[in-house]
C-alpha cells in the first residue's frame, strides 16, 4: 500500500499551516499597528524585525536538525529516543538565546549605527530590539517543541498554541503601542515588548499542553531526559549545516533592507508592508515543505526511498492548488491587502508593482522550497548548506548591481526572490536526481 497520499500530507500539513500563518499574524499584527503610528516607525521596525530574524534563525536552523532526527527516529518507531532528542534539543537552545541575548545587549547598537545611513531609523530599531532579543529564549523553546511535533507527525498542537500567542499579541499591542488599559503609549517599543510577552504565554501553553498528553509518557516528555553529550554532538552533527544555511539566509535578506533603507525611507517602510505580505503566503508554504521535510524522514527511516519522489510530487500539486488562487487574488486586488497595513496612500502606491513583482515570483518560489526542503529531509543538510550557499551568491549579487549600484525601482528590487528561487529550483533539483529521488 502506497503510504502518504494527499489525506496523509494534508492531514500533518494543515496544523503546521495554522500554526505558522499565525506565528506570521504576529509580525503582521506589528506592521498593522505601526502602520498607523508613522513612516519611521514601520522603516524601523523592517530593519528591527530582520535582524532579530537573523538572531532567531540560528536556533529555528538547529530545531530543523533535531526535527529531521525526531522524524527519523519516529519513523523507526525509536519513541523513546525521540523524546530524548526533543530535551538535548531543548537544552542546547536554551543556551544559545541565552548567549545570544547577551551580545545583542551590547553588539546592536555597534551593528546597527555601522549598517544604516538614517540616525532616527538607527535608534528606533535600536530601542525595538532592546525588548524583543530577550524574548528569543522564549521562541527558541517553542522551536524545540515545533521540531518535536513536526518531526513526530503530531501536529495539531502547535495550530493551538500559534491561535493563543496571535490573540496575545494583539492584545498586548494594542495596549502597549497605543497606551490602553490605562498604560503609556509605548510605539515601536510596544510592538516589540507585545511579541515577547505573546511568546511566553505560547511556551506555557506548550508546557501545559505536552504534559498532559496520553503518549508524554512514552516519548519521555513528562520528565527531562538525562544530559548524553554524545546525543547532542549527533544533533550538531546534522543541525550545524542547517543553522549556519538558515543564518546566511537570512542574513542576505538583511542586506536586501540595508539596501533599500539607504535608497530612502519610504521604500523601506514600502517594503516591510510587502516584507509582512510575502511572509503570509511564505509560511502557507512553509507548512507544505516542512510536511514533505518531515515526512520524507520518517520515510526513510522505513526503508521506503521508493515511495519520496511521488511524495515531493504530490506535496507540490497541493502547494500550487492552495497559492495560486492566493496570488491571484492578490494580483487583482492590491490596494485592498496592502490597505490592511497602512492608511497612508503615498506608501500603498509605491508597494503596489513590489507586489505583483512578489506574487509571480512565488510561481517559483514554491519549487525551489519544497525541493529544498526534501533534500533536507533525507538528511544531507552539508549539501543543503552548500546549495543554499550557491543561489544566494546569486541573489546577493543580484541585490548589490540592481539595488546598490543602479539603485532601481522597487520592483526591480524585490524581483530578486524570483531570481533566488530560479537558482535553488535548479539546483535542488538536480542534487535530487544525481541522489536518484527524483
Amino acid at each position: 500500500m502506497e503510504q502518504y497520499g494527499y489525506k496523509e500530507i494534508w492531514k500533518v500539513s494543515y496544523p503546521i499551516l495554522i500554526s505558522l500563518v499565525m506565528e506570521q499574524l504576529i509580525g503582521m499584527t506589528d506592521t498593522v499597528f505601526l502602520g498607523r503610528v508613522g513612516e519611521l516607525e514601520l522603516g524601523a521596525s523592517a530593519v528591527a524585525g530582520v535582524y532579530y530574524m537573523v538572531l532567531y534563525m540560528l536556533g529555528f536552523g538547529f530545531s530543523i536538525g533535531a526535527q529531521i532526527m525526531i522524524g527519523h527516529s519516529n519513523g523507526e518507531k525509536d519513541y523513546r529516543k525521540a523524546g530524548k532528542l526533543f530535551w538535548h534539543a531543548l537544552y542546547f537552545l536554551v543556551a544559545l538565546s541565552a548567549m545570544l541575548c547577551i551580545l545583542s545587549e551590547f553588539l546592536s547598537p555597534v551593528v546597527l549605527g555601522a549598517m544604516l545611513s538614517s540616525e532616527d531609523i538607527t535608534l528606533l530599531a535600536d530601542s525595538y530590539l532592546r525588548l524583543r532579543a530577550p524574548g528569543l529564549i522564549l521562541a527558541f523553546c517553542v522551536c524545540a517543541y515545533r521540531a518535536f511535533y513536526v518531526g513526530s507527525t503530531h501536529t495539531r498542537i502547535l495550530s493551538t498554541s500559534s491561535v493563543v500567542m496571535v490573540i496575545s499579541n494583539i492584545a498586548f499591542n494594542w495596549a502597549l503601542i497605543f497606551g490602553k488599559l490605562g498604560l503609556e503609549p509605548m510605539g515601536i517599543r510596544g510592538a516589540a515588548l507585545g511579541s515577547t510577552l505573546a511568546e511566553g504565554v505560547s511556551l506555557l501553553y506548550l508546557i501545559i499542553a505536552s504534559s498532559v498528553r496520553e503518549d508524554s509518557k512514552e516519548y519521555g516528555l513528562h520528565t527531562p531526559s538525562r544530559f548524553d553529550v554524545r546525543l547532542l554532538g549527533s544533533i550538531l552533527k546534522v543541525s550545524l549545516w542547517t543553522m549556519i544555511q538558515s543564518f546566511f539566509s537570512i542574513f542576505t535578506w538583511l542586506l536586501f533592507f540595508i539596501f533599500i533603507e539607504h535608497t530612502g525611507q519610504k521604500a523601506i517602510a514600502a517594503s516591510n508592508i510587502l516584507r509582512s505580505t510575502s511572509g503570509l503566503i511564505w509560511m502557507v508554504l512553509s507548512a507544505f515543505a516542512s510536511t514533505g521535510c518531515s515526512l520524507i524522514s520518517n520515510l526513510l527511516g522505513q526503508g521506503r526511498k521508493d515511495s519520496v519522489r511521488p511524495l515531493i510530487g504530490r506535496v507540490l500539486k497541493l502547494s500550487y492548488i492552495v497559492l495560486i488562487p492566493v496570488l491571484v487574488f492578490f494580483c487583482l486586488c492590491p490596494k485592498l491587502i496592502l490597505g490592511l497595513y497602512t492608511d497612508m496612500q503615498d506608501i500603498i502606491q509605491a508597494s503596489i508593482p513590489g507586489l505583483w513583482v512578489l506574487s509571480v515570483s512565488y510561481l517559483l518560489t514554491i519549487p525551489s522550497h519544497i525541493l529544498f526542503q526534501a533534500v533536507a529531509g533525507t538528511g544531507e543538510t552539508r549539501a543543503a548548506f552548500f546549495l543554499e550557499m550557491g543561489a544566494l551568491v546569486v541573489y546577493t549579487v543580484y541585490c548589490t548591481v540592481v539595488i546598490a549600484v543602479l539603485r532601481s525601482g522597487l520592483a526591480a528590487s524585490w524581483a530578486s526572490e524570483a531570481v533566488y528561487a530560479a537558482a535553488m529550483t535548479l539546483l535542488c533539483a538536480l542534487f535530487l536526481r544525481k541522489r536518484g529521488f527524483i
